[in-house]
């Protein structure tokens, strides 16, 4: 049974009718796409904008300066076509800009926009623009969503030249799991072009219209997830070549040569990731044929991101290394300060040194100078003999016995290393969930076979700002001196941050921002230490991680960000 989707969904409208439905567990029998996404936007405001046909209604007369419920005042009008409109506006309120999307509530799309916002919203995955209002109000629907204005759609983007091979695997990377992580919750987009794609000024890629902007247009898909699979091929291979893989040109973008069908990324320019390009071609519709071997076509967004996972990842590049001017020596020869530059072929007289001393006066003060050297030479020497004598004497000395005040600064040097105990320990949640709250034990039961481990992050290897961090509160029974502390790690790769801290107890009364910090270390490896940079005493440590490696999948969970934590050791 093929799923159908017009991507709103486990919503009930208003209107009494039952929600439309588009379940993940249906994937598997996806075919081809029907509703091929080749037009603009440009060419949906000659009358190509979807499959249902608005009616009569008239777009709402609106102008710069409306507001909408009091607090939204739009600004400038976007889109007006196929009778909607779309706004930049200002939320008074919170005094920020916000984008709306506004149309008639008679318009006979209207209940399926209200239905697709609403359930986007619930979604609250950050990466998509996050839908803040959905309204009826006055004889007017209306869509209110972020507004990012440090960010830059991946048109304009492509404008200036396809993206750079680490650029592109990014943009590919988060689309497809922001997607599969939508589908997964019953959602499509069925509109995902270089549009609707947007990268932030920190390097994050984000998704806007989910849902809504179908709904708008109203779009729909009897194949959501491989419509929307098909649309994530096109836009990597738009990234890769700077072309768009259709033979219509569309979002400023040329389409292929005519009669030549679909070509590889690789074989349309070169320089183009190998593994990239096979990628791209496998989530098009093209039976999964590459340019060098036959692979299984994607149809899911899921399917796409393993095979992601299962590509050698690809590092960003090394920042480039401009080498600072050479140095210019500086001589007052060289300079005109205080008096006139010379001709460049006029040869400058060598200034005569002045003669040695070979009067009187010079000889008396040779002879002063040797004088004073042989002095402070004897005086040297007799003070070496005296200190010698004396040490001597101390050695000699019928009384060994010597007294320890306990104040020696080296006494620490001579104390021996030792293990400390961990009597107990409990997870420490500062947001969200726990991790693996009953495994904590295994962490410190000398048993290199078992973890604590941690769930699987979609971004990382930094987990701010979607959790602060995550870690465990040990007791070590009784005030102890903190020297090390020795970690072994399941996952090596990018990096691993661990930062231990005093507290006051288990269950800590402050935040990690009111405790002590012992140390912190990071490393790539399968193991840690961290050395205390203060010299503390304390019952209650807690082992803070603020940053995981990208592991690949294994027989506890799928490929992500994600660390395990085994044979702790606290050294005092």
């Amino acid at each position: 049974m093929a799923e159908r989707s017009t991507a709103a969904v486990d919503v009930a409208d208003n209107s009494g009718d039952e929600p439309l439905t588009a379940k993940a567990d249906q994937s598997t029998a996806d075919g081809e796409a029907q509703n091929r996404e080749r037009d603009t936007d440009d060419v949906e405001a000659q009358g190509s904008g979807g499959t249902a046909s608005p009616g009569k209604v008239s777009p709402p007369e609106l102008h710069s300066g409306h507001k909408l419920a009091r607090r939204y005042r739009l600004e400038e009008c976007v889109t007006r076509l196929d009778g909607f409109s779309s706004w930049r506006a200002v939320d008074e309120k919170l005094r920020r800009a916000v984008g709306v999307h506004l149309l008639p509530a008679g318009h006979t799309r209207a209940r399926s926009v209200l239905a697709a916002a609403r359930s986007s919203a619930l979604l609250g995955d950050p990466r998509f623009v996050q839908v803040l209002d959905a309204v009826e109000e006055d004889d007017l629907v209306y869509v209110v969503h972020e507004w990012l204005p440090d960010a830059t759609e991946l048109t304009a983007l492509l404008a200036a030249g396809p993206l750079e091979v680490y650029d592109a695997y990014q943009m590919v990377s988060q689309v497809a799991a922001a997607m599969a992580a939508a589908h997964r919750e019953g959602l499509a987009h069925l509109r995902l072009n270089p549009n609707a794609i947007l990268r932030t000024s920190s390097g994050q890629w984000r998704i806007r219209g989910l849902a809504v902007n179908a709904a708008l247009r109203g779009v729909s898909s009897d194949t959501p997830q491989r419509t929307d699979t098909e649309a994530i091929g096109a836009l990597l291979y738009a990234a890769l070549t700077q072309r768009w893989p259709y033979e219509s040109d569309a979002y400023g973008l040329a389409g292929l040569p005519k009669d030549v069908g679909l070509i590889a990324p690789d074989q349309v320019r070169a320089g183009v990731h190998r593994g990239l390009s096979e990628l791209a071609m496998r989530a098009l519709a093209n039976d999964g044929a590459t340019a060098s071997r036959h692979e299984s076509p994607c149809t899911t967004p899921e399917e796409l991101v393993k095979a992601i996972s299962e590509m050698p990842r690809i590092r960003p590049p090394e920042p480039a290394f401009t080498a600072p001017p050479e140095y210019q020596r500086t001589t007052y020869q060289q300079g005109t300060y205080g008096r006139p530059a010379p001709h460049p072929r006029v040869t400058q007289p060598v200034p005569t040194p002045p003669a040695p001393l070979q009067s009187r006066t010079g000889k008396a003060l040779k002879w002063a100078v040797s004088a004073l050297l042989i002095a402070a030479l004897g005086l040297g020497s007799w003070q070496l003999a005296d200190a010698l004598m004396d040490r001597g004497n101390q050695s000699e000395d019928t009384n060994p016995t010597q007294t320890d005040d306990g104040n020696d600064k080296n006494s620490d040097k001579a104390r021996p290393v030792h293990t400390l105990g961990i009597k107990g320990a409990q997870e420490y949640v500062a947001s969200g969930s726990a991790q693996a709250a009953g495994d904590v034990d295994k962490t410190y039961d000398d048993d290199s076979s078992t973890y604590w481990r941690t769930k699987r992050f979609i971004q990382g290897p930094e987990l701010a700002p979607y959790k602060p961090g995550v870690g465990i509160v040990y007791d070590l029974g009784s005030a102890q001196k903190i020297s090390a502390a020795s970690i072994g790690l399941r996952y090596g790769g990018d990096h691993t941050t661990i930062v231990l801290y005093a507290t006051d107890s288990l269950s800590p009364s402050t935040g990690v921002d009111g405790m002590k910090k012992i140390g912190t270390a990071t490393g790539t490896g399968t193991s840690l230490n961290v050395k205390a940079s203060k010299s503390l005493k304390t019952q209650y440590v807690l082992l803070w991680v603020t940053a995981v490696p990208n592991a690949p999948s294994d027989g506890y969970s799928s490929a992500g960000y994600k660390q395990a934590i085994t044979d702790l050791k606290f050294t005092g």
